[in-house]
Parts: structure tokens; sequence; C-alpha cells
């Protein structure tokens, strides 16, 4: 099985050699694949404080693995804002499954590899890196805890 940064990279590979245009079409269309908020993370949502305040789009996080060590990644993305559900959706896509001090380690430079930094903005940018520290933190603490 592919580790997160190899799952990481694969992803990063699709918008290589794709123009502005193209790589934002590219997130919407990883966007379409983020699965709807569970019902019970739902209920969740409205009493744990799991929003990510540094983003302007709503996006809320639970970063959880069982009890070996597994990391799961659930997420909801206002769907008004399809290229951060599309980031989103791709960080889903590299973690879930993976063991989470692997996770924990994740790269601070997908932006800037996956050439989304200066497409998408300063402030959506800047959005998106708070998830990706939002991420890696949640998961370093289940790490030391030996979750």
């Amino acid at each position: 099985m592919a580790s997160v940064q190899e799952r990481l990279s694969e992803l990063i590979g699709e918008f290589a050699d794709l123009d502005a245009r193209e790589k934002l079409e590219l997130l919407v269309d990883f966007a379409n694949g983020l699965p709807p908020l569970p019902a019970e993370y739902e209920a969740r949502k409205a009493v744990e404080d799991r929003r990510v305040r540094e983003c302007q789009t709503p996006v809320f996080l639970w970063m959880e693995s069982d009890g070996n060590a597994t990391a799961t990644f659930v997420a909801e993305v206002a769907p008004e804002a399809p290229t951060v559900k599309g980031f989103v959706a791709i960080l889903a896509a590299a973690v879930n499954g993976r063991p989470v001090v692997e996770v924990a380690s994740l790269s601070d430079d997908m932006l800037d590899r996956m050439g989304l930094a200066d497409v998408l903005g300063i402030l959506r940018t800047r959005g998106l890196r708070a998830i990706v520290a939002r991420v890696k933190r949640g998961f370093a603490e289940l790490a030391a805890a030996g979750n």
C-alpha cells in the first residue's frame, strides 16, 4: 500500500503539466469525490469546534484513528467553494487508511508542488495552508497519544 507521501506525489503529479484553468477544473473534479458528511458528524458539528477559522470558506475537519492507529479523515466543505472542497478531497484520498504517525508528517509544500499557490490567490492559499496545518496537528496529537 502506498504511503501518504507516495499517494500525494501521485495526486500532485496530475497537476504538473496543466495550465491554471485546467488546474481549477481538476480541483472541481476532485471536489465531486468528497463524500457528504455522515449523519453522526453532522450532529457532532453542532457541539464540537471543528471549523477551520483561518479559512473564509466554512470547512469542518475531524481527524481520528481506530484502535490500530489508522487515520480517518472526515470533512465538510461548503458546496459553493469547489476548489477548497477539491483540495480537501485530495487530502482525504491521501491520508485515509494510512498510519496516523505517517499522516502527521504531511508535506507543507503541497500547494506549491501542485502549482496552486499562484492560481488561487493569497487568501484562499492562506486558508488551504491552515487546513493542512490543522490536519497535521490533529494527527500529530493522535500519534502522541498513541492512537
